[in-house]
């Protein structure tokens, strides 16, 4: 690759350069570089893990890098670049020459053609009322509200078909024939749409009993109000990486109490925390299922997500939590369609 280049950051920056510079680039890492000598790599896995165990986005990116990568030297040729990646399941190797100088970067991209489709089945919720995005959804259904020049549905559709997902479900009910009829079976957009019709209001997990048939793989579920920039290959790669029954994405929520917080001890002031900031993981809408959990979900009732994980936890299940840390944002209410469309705007100006 000749534009290593771009995928370089100081070591004096943040986990949140590293994330950034991610986001941006389709190589998948990070090169951590200090004055030119390469000091680590940064992948999304280690920003996910870095997430996990608390470490801030502010954090210095040392906090999150691999500070030992497998590296290549400049004299290296092709048989044994292949070896090495195949040996180490690696989807990149940075190349150094005898002074530890980063000149380069090989990806499996560099070295071979295949374009590799996901054969898992992607399932899009988009049966909800949009009762807090009234009057709009009075005779538009929510998933087909515009965002920038395109309904919201579609522009979900377009980005798991550009990560090369081509199977999917769409569970629909309020307004469906409306959804129906702009996706049709999805061969405009070179992929197969069928549909799950919910007769009755069934929460966020119980449209999945309404599947033919169980898939042999496992399948993504998103909430189909959602605008987010997940790579959904790597949360393929997690839950499996996890052995999970059923992984969550999730999401960093901030809450600042807006007051000093007294602790005691009996009668006497032990500590004051003056508006102390308090951090959690809120659900992001986006699941992969195995399909013995889907096997287990009963058809044609009522049943949310966080029940399906609670059923999995209290039997002894595997679950695992994805933290997101790419743009998302949940169009549940008026300003957060306006604030979709702007960003929307300000990503064609760019």
């Amino acid at each position: 690759m000749n534009d290593y280049k771009a995928l370089c950051i100081d070591i004096g920056a943040s986990v949140a350069d590293a994330a950034r510079t991610l986001e941006v680039n389709v190589q998948k890492i990070c090169l951590v570089v200090d004055d030119g000598i390469l000091r680590g790599t940064v992948t999304d896995g280690d920003i996910r893990r870095s997430l996990l165990k608390g470490i801030a986005f502010d954090a210095p990116v040392s906090k999150a890098m691999n500070p030992r990568p497998r590296t290549l030297s400049d004299t290296d040729n092709r048989d044994a670049i292949q070896s090495l990646m195949r040996e180490h399941a690696l989807l990149h190797l940075p190349i150094t020459n005898a002074g530890g100088r980063l000149v380069g970067l090989v990806s499996q991209d560099d070295l071979t053609s295949e374009d590799q489709q996901h054969g898992n089945w992607v399932v899009l919720m988009a049966g909800g009322l949009g009762e807090r995005l009234r009057p709009l959804t009075n005779d538009t259904p929510k998933p087909l509200l515009q965002i920038g020049d395109k309904p919201l549905l579609q522009s979900i559709l377009e980005s798991f078909i550009k990560q090369k997902f081509g199977k999917f479900y769409i569970a629909v009910n309020y307004h469906s024939e409306a959804i129906m009829q702009h996706f049709g079976d999805g061969s405009d957009w070179g992929v197969h749409i069928r549909y799950l019709e919910e007769q009755q209001r069934m929460g966020t997990a119980g449209a999945l009993s309404l599947l033919p048939e169980l898939p042999d793989e496992p399948i993504i579920v998103m909430n189909g109000d959602l605008v987010t920039r997940t790579r959904f290959g790597e949360l393929l790669d997690f839950h499996a990486s996890h052995r999970a029954d059923a992984t969550m994405c999730v999401r960093e929520y901030d809450f600042q109490v807006p007051f000093g917080v007294i602790s005691t001890n009996d009668h006497r002031i032990s500590t004051i925390d003056e508006k102390p900031v308090h951090r959690f993981f809120v659900n992001a809408g986006i699941y992969v299922l195995n399909p013995s959990v889907i096997d287990g979900i009963a058809r044609n009732t009522r049943t949310d997500m966080t029940q399906v994980f609670e059923r999995i936890i209290a039997g002894g299940g595997e679950t695992a939590a994805f933290p997101i840390h790419e743009y998302w944002l949940d169009i549940g209410r008026i300003d957060d369609l306006e604030r979709a469309q702007s960003d929307s705007k300000i990503g064609r100006d760019a």
